[in-house]
């Protein structure tokens, strides 16, 4: 399977709210994280920073990791809040420490990482007991937005996939582009 990498130059397309929101609501992405205001938090190919924002005023410290310079260089001229803290860096080698992320969550991005690497390196750094949140482009899905159908995965191919790597499935949910999936590290 291949891994599509949004085009950078696009950029501005990714702070269309009405459209994003309709994929997953940042009500939908805050409940699925249950954060207190004391967690750290990674969002994972957080692009030009849209749903980093919507965590961001629910967390102590949010990492928006992305493996493309420009996209940082987008939200450091639309403006950072405080509490964020901009990573370049793929998924399946992150500069944090064993255990260092309370959660960390991907919004159309998990097709662009997931491999078995990458799902180590994430039960690695998210702490046990700690939630990973996926949205993402579902192969189920007709294909007319997001990546092409064939680098897309399926809600049951995620969740298996983490269970590989060490997390419990909490939810698991098809939708008719889409998928959500949220896990919890085990011990």
């Amino acid at each position: 399977m291949g891994f599509h990498t949004f085009d950078a130059e696009n950029a501005g397309r990714l702070e269309n709210a009405a459209k994003r929101y309709r994929s997953v609501s940042a009500e939908e992405l805050q409940r699925a994280l249950s954060l207190t205001g004391t967690e750290t938090v990674a969002d994972l190919g957080s692009g030009t920073g849209f749903y980093t924002d919507d965590v961001a005023v629910f967390a102590k410290r949010v990492y928006a990791v992305d493996i493309q310079p420009e996209m940082h260089e987008y939200y450091r001229e639309k403006g950072l809040p405080e509490n964020v803290e901009l990573v370049t860096s793929g998924i399946e080698e992150l500069p944090f420490g064993d255990a260092a992320l309370d959660a960390a969550f991907s919004t159309m991005t998990y097709h662009e990482f997931a491999t078995e690497t990458a799902l180590a390196e994430l039960n690695r750094v998210v702490r046990p007991g700690g939630r990973l949140v996926l949205f993402d482009w579902s192969a189920d899905g007709d294909g007319e937005h997001g990546p092409p159908v064939d680098e897309r995965y399926s809600a049951s191919e995620a969740a298996e996939a983490l269970a590989e790597a060490g997390f419990e499935i909490e939810t698991e949910q098809s939708r008719v582009e889409t998928f959500a999936v949220v896990a919890v590290r085990t011990e």
